[in-house]
């Protein structure tokens, strides 16, 4: 018996936000926003990619689209400190990212983490997303990094 593909959709941090912070030079916490020089490899929310030596970056706090519930929480990202072009894809998986393992903490309906929580060593992304949102009940993934748990962006079904 095959299994049927799953289609996903790749949602990045929305630019109306990365956009606010800029401008404003807090993040939607209030807290200031940092400026940084990329030292290169550093995952950006903004196009989905990896800084280059030099660029210039902002970190600041972001919180994930969750509903209202004890798992909603607001972690640091990072963003090209100008406007890019923004990802190249939101129907693939960031090549920049291949490699990179990641957990990707599935959430239910209430935005409450869905058992089907996982981890990928980043050799196969697409199949470790499938599965995930395969299992019955989940509704959404954040794919977030293992050591520090900062979030990368959420998938979701097509």
């Amino acid at each position: 018996m095959t299994t049927a593909t799953i289609t996903f959709r790749i949602h990045p941090v929305p630019e109306s936000v990365i956009s606010a912070a800029r401008e404003r030079g807090v993040d939607a916490n209030g807290r200031r926003v940092e400026h940084l020089t990329a030292e290169g490899g550093e995952p950006l929310r903004c196009c989905l990619s990896n800084a280059l030596p030099g660029e210039a970056l902002v970190l600041f706090g972001f919180s994930p689209d969750l509903p209202d519930s004890p798992y909603r929480e607001t972690g640091p990202i990072l963003a090209h400190a100008h406007r890019c072009a923004g990802p190249a894809s939101t129907s693939t998986y960031p090549p920049d990212w291949y490699a990179r393992p990641q957990v990707l903490r599935a959430y239910d309906e209430r935005g409450w983490i869905h058992e089907a929580t996982t981890m990928h060593d980043g050799t196969d992304p697409e199949a470790a997303i499938e599965a995930v949102l395969r299992e019955p009940g989940v509704v959404a993934v954040h794919s977030r990094n293992v050591l520090y748990g900062c979030y990368m962006f959420t998938v979701t079904r097509v």
